[in-house]
């Protein structure tokens, strides 16, 4: 569908991009961010990043597709023993519903699946997120636990699900 999306490591041409995206205070309560990040603290986290899990403990990737940036994806919260790491996303609010999150979330699986060997990756998703639970079902994430109370939202306290996907290879 995207013959042309990558993943890419971060470039200092991203910081806008990651600038503007860190500070949508919408997706704050699904990533559990609680406050702006500076221009300055973004540069350092780009210079600094040696792109390499083992070393970092994370990595976050640029969606390109044919040639737009149009989001992030995150592995995060890495096991290098169990070999499993929690996945998140943010694709940028001009890109969404285009089936770019499915094919980045395939791209990213590919990647620690056959690459880094990884085990399991794993999501955790407000139960009311659901164009976000549709991307990992479409994926072949199943649906194993809900987390009760999980994501503060103005409304009040949400519960959020957990999809894993464990590599059969």
């Amino acid at each position: 569908m995207f013959p042309d999306m990558l993943l890419r490591a971060l470039e200092i041409k991203d910081l806008p991009y990651l600038y503007q995206w860190e500070n949508d205070a919408q997706a704050w309560s699904d990533s559990g961010t609680h406050n702006p990040l500076s221009q300055k603290l973004l540069r350092e986290y780009i210079e600094n990043a040696s792109g390499d899990i083992y070393v970092d403990g994370q990595l976050r990737l640029i969606i390109d597709c044919n040639g737009q940036t149009a989001g992030a994806m995150d592995l995060f919260d890495f096991d290098p023993r169990s070999l499993k790491a929690a996945i998140g996303m943010y694709i940028a609010p001009e890109c969404r519903g285009k089936g770019i999150g499915h094919e980045a979330v395939r791209l990213l699986e590919k990647y620690a699946f056959d690459f880094l060997h990884m085990h399991q990756l794993y999501a955790i998703i407000a139960i009311d997120n659901h164009p976000c639970r549709a991307i990992y079902k479409k994926a072949g994430y199943e649906q194993s636990a809900t987390l009760k109370d999980w994501v503060l939202r103005k409304e009040g306290y949400k519960d959020a699900v957990v999809y894993q996907k464990v590599n059969k290879n």
